[in-house]
């Protein structure tokens, strides 16, 4: 528990010392008009409390991540305290911060126009597809695990299947209806629950004072087939930097007041993100030392919403488990609604198609909820569809971060800024990315041996090409 409590600890002080750092390059200016002011429209550009911001934001980049990545990346022992730790505070954080930071800066931008003014046109026309394609994985992967759950908690005749329909019916309002209409009025209620669940978890942990493995005992991963590099960094993404989270950033850029909200709404967030997953690796670690990788039962291994499931019932007790289940129910939904919320906008932005008529938007939304729907079928109807959507969604995620990042950094180094700050980071997810892609089964499947060494060179190249870059300039 020390190794635990001393994580939790610096994820807290991170926030107030470095993101104050963070805060400070990017310098606020606390009389400049914001978009929420300057182009308010009734539907996305619309002036919200700080507050209901943090909570929006924080429900849209949690997702399943925290929890159920979190679940998986315990078994790398307590590699995955340090990678929640130092990834949330150094990396994903920051990444989050300079993306609606930046967004707050430039009218609202959506990321594809962000990176396009840093890394160029033909880089942004690429981004838009590959964002695209991204937020409608992410609509129809986060959709399976939310309507099982509530399948096993109501009666037979409402099956998985009726709860799909439940969920996309309220993607569909969510997407089109102004985002003070539903989002802004019932995600307070889902935070609610989500950190009910995760501080519940906490404070039973204390009471329980569970034996948890120590930093200086070893990282103790067990599986060879799944190295800590590049698979831990990829297993546990939302939970210390995830690319999904920028595209979520300029959409609470648009509903700000002033710029001095955004440490606690962009950084805050995230930080908050990363103690929700700290406990659930942390309970995850002490179930698979109590009862195995393997339900004795039925002989299968356990599911994330497995394990999350049951330490929830064990820990908070029948009302508490229920609630607990609900802030898992909403967290994949809630991003969800607004991965096709921004999907929206960023297709309006590139087509100029104004939003504040519902037929424009139905016009935007149908194709998109066709092509979501398409992707579900497919998870659906095969085998192994569901595990391949989520593989390719697990690292388009993480290579989406590598774009934003550098992105900030050549926007930092054109201010005359620290880039370091986001310089390090981009480095390292572009050779976890690319490792990751050369490694897996559903990438090219090399070797670690031959893997590591080219990962090794790109890294060196992307850091040759950066600095003759920049001294050219």
């Amino acid at each position: 528990m020390i190794t635990f409590i001393l994580a939790i600890t610096l994820l807290v002080l991170g926030y107030f010392i470095y993101g104050r750092y963070v805060t400070n390059v990017f310098s606020p200016d606390p009389d400049k008009k914001t978009p929420a002011l300057e182009m308010a429209d009734g539907v996305d550009y619309i002036p919200m409390p700080t507050w209901k911001l943090f909570m929006i934001q924080f429900l849209n980049i949690a997702g399943l991540g925290p929890i159920f990545g979190a679940i998986m990346g315990a078994q790398f022992g307590t590699a995955s305290y340090l990678w929640i730790v130092f990834g949330t505070i150094f990396a994903g954080a920051v990444h989050d911060f300079f993306s609606g930071a930046i967004s707050l800066r430039t009218r609202g931008a959506n990321l594809p126009e962000i990176i396009g003014m840093y890394l160029g046109e033909n880089t942004k026309k690429a981004m838009i597809v590959f964002i695209l394609i991204l937020m409608i994985l992410v609509g129809a992967v986060f959709v399976s695990g939310p309507a099982e759950l509530l399948a096993a908690m109501t009666p037979k005749h409402l099956n998985a299947i009726f709860w799909m329909g439940v969920i996309f019916l309220y993607y569909l309002l969510a997407t089109l209806l102004p985002i003070d209409k539903i989002i802004g009025k019932i995600y307070p209620l889902f935070a609610i629950a989500l950190l009910f669940m995760a501080f519940g978890i906490l404070f039973v942990m204390f009471v329980k004072w569970p034996s948890l493995p120590e930093i200086w005992n070893g990282f103790g991963t067990k599986y060879d087939s799944n190295p800590i590099f590049p698979m831990m960094f990829i297993s546990i993404a939302c939970g210390a930097i995830s690319g999904f989270h920028a595209t979520q950033s300029p959409m609470m850029a648009r509903c700000m007041k002033n710029e001095k909200y955004a440490r606690p709404v962009f950084y805050g967030a995230m930080v908050t993100e990363g103690i929700v997953a700290l406990i659930w690796a942390a309970a995850a670690t002490w179930f698979y030392g109590e009862y195995g990788t393997v339900d004795a039962a039925t002989g299968t291994p356990y599911s994330g919403a497995m394990v999350a499931t049951r330490i929830s019932h064990e820990w908070l007790g029948t009302i508490g488990g229920i609630v607990a289940i609900m802030g898992i129910v909403a967290a994949p939904i809630t991003s969800g609604d607004t991965a096709l919320r921004s999907a929206r906008m960023i297709t309006a932005d590139m087509l100029k198609v104004e939003q504040k008529s519902i037929r424009k938007r139905l016009m935007i939304c149908i194709p998109l909820f066709v092509l979501t729907m398409g992707v579900l079928i497919f998870s659906l109807t095969n085998a192994e569809g569901f595990k391949i959507i989520w593989r390719y969604f697990a690292w388009c995620n993480q290579t989406l971060a590598v774009f934003t990042l550098w992105a900030i950094t050549v926007y930092l180094v054109n201010r005359k800024k620290n880039y370091f700050i986001t310089l390090i980071p981009a480095i390292l997810m572009t050779a976890v990315t690319l490792c990751y892609i050369l490694m897996a089964p559903e990438g090219f499947n090399i070797p670690a041996t031959i893997s590591y060494p080219i990962t090794a060179c790109a890294s060196i190249a992307s850091i040759i090409w950066f600095y003759k870059w920049k001294k050219q300039r």
